[in-house]
């Protein structure tokens, strides 16, 4: 099975940074493409980022384009996103995802594997 293991989440003040990190246990990971997505309290999972198998391509949903960037490194099998001028709306579990097909993030909950998660909580 492959394994997402996220961390760097916390608490920060609107206008901060921060980092988070997904860590795949798995010897093929070039071979997945990786999202992040993130769920509020109360409110459905969505899509926030998603980088291709070698990361040439990379995918923004609208509220974070130019504040947050997805990377990934696959001689760490490790995908990150930096999270700058966060805003409270950005408030939620951040999770990390991978699957073998590029057309999957466009699908609702449609990756095959996921991580457990990381919260990520912006105060006024």
């Amino acid at each position: 099975q492959l394994q997402l293991v996220e961390s760097g989440g916390g608490l920060v003040q609107a206008g901060g940074s921060l980092r988070l990190s997904c860590a795949a246990s798995v010897r093929t990971f070039s071979e997945y493409v990786m999202g992040w997505f993130r769920q509020a309290p109360g409110k459905e999972r969505e899509f926030v980022a998603g980088i291709s198998w070698s990361g040439g391509n990379t995918l923004y949903a609208d509220p974070v384009k130019g504040r947050f960037t997805i990377s990934r490194d696959n001689a760490k099998n490790t995908v990150y996103l930096q999270m700058n001028s966060l805003k409270p709306e950005d408030t939620a579990v951040y999770y990390c995802a991978a699957d073998r097909l590029l057309s999957k993030l466009t699908v609702r909950d449609g990756m095959a594997y996921w991580g457990k998660g990381t919260p990520v909580t912006v105060s006024s």
